[in-house]
């Protein structure tokens, strides 16, 4: 990104109305930033994941809260979404937290951020610090590129459907579980993915004893059987191997057979460079030499 920062303070935008999302310390205080303390100290509503917890980093961000904070929480977030449409239509600006974190990210705040987008109205972020990317980049894997799996469902096809497919997935994948679930997921985890699968576990993150274990799931699973689960676990998984190459031998196989269903040389190769995941040249050139081979010995 080039350009000098934006210094557009919320107080400078006082009057138009807008949602704004307010990324909280997912542990450390220290780590809420000056703008965040700027647009909460600003703001006409402050919306809240939960009221106490909000109106404790408030105080010491010596934010005066009287009057101000209203409760937006999962079981709530539908008429929650309402109040603050109309308030952000009225020229208000409301400002969400969660309780730690980014707001909409395994967390309330995706419908307010639809409904104000449905609506035409305005909405902002303020961001900040992030369990998940803390965590990816604390774990050494590649970076790159991952997906974020948030929690998994606890139980059911919707949660072995999810596993199976971490098993094949080439990118760093970042999950969030509860302590008393921590040692369910990577036991289904080193099912699927097998005990060489390497996975970094994460508790305490930002905090005095902010702990990060590295190691092959077959260890991790060991650990988590004789040590207690406390606080919320971030697993990052290792992208899952490439498959060996495809032999000679093999692509001439199915080459044959495909070429034996009677399938053109093209066809052939489309389908044998689909299912080896093998350059669909280098098939081809199979195909040609054992069409060949078989017109010269019928």
């Amino acid at each position: 990104m080039t350009g000098p920062p934006d210094a557009t303070s919320a107080r400078d935008r006082a009057g138009a109305g807008a949602l704004v999302l307010v990324a909280t310390p997912i542990g450390n205080l220290g780590d809420l930033s000056a703008r965040a303390v700027e647009v909460l100290r600003t703001a006409d509503v402050i919306a809240a994941e939960d009221t106490r917890r909000t109106r404790a980093l408030l105080t010491h961000a010596g934010v005066p809260a009287a009057g101000r904070v209203r409760s937006v929480h999962a079981h709530n977030e539908r008429e929650g979404a309402r109040m603050v449409v109309d308030a952000v239509a009225a020229g208000r600006r409301v400002a969400y937290v969660t309780d730690a974190g980014m707001p909409g990210i395994s967390d309330p705040g995706e419908r307010l951020v639809r409904a104000c987008v449905d609506a035409g109205l305005p909405v902002e972020v303020v961001p900040g610090p992030s369990a998940v990317l803390t965590a990816l980049v604390l774990s050494g894997f590649d970076t790159a590129r991952f997906v974020f799996e948030g929690f998994l469902p606890r139980r059911g096809p919707s949660r072995r459907e999810r596993v199976a497919a971490l098993a094949s997935e080439r990118r760093t994948a970042v999950l969030f579980e509860a302590p008393n679930r921590v040692l369910a997921t990577l036991s289904d985890l080193l099912a699927a993915c097998g005990p060489l699968r390497e996975v970094a576990i994460a508790r305490e993150l930002t905090k005095l004893h902010e702990e990060v274990w590295r190691g092959e799931l077959s260890d991790a699973v060991a650990r988590a059987t004789t040590v207690e689960a406390r606080g919320e676990h971030v697993i990052v998984l290792a992208p899952a191997p490439e498959p060996p190459a495809a032999s000679d031998a093999e692509v001439d196989a199915h080459v044959q057979a495909a070429l034996t269903e009677g399938l053109s040389s093209r066809d052939a190769s489309a389908r044998v460079a689909r299912d080896l995941g093998v350059p669909r040249r280098r098939v081809y050139d199979a195909a040609t030499r054992l069409r060949r081979a078989r017109d010269t010995n019928p």
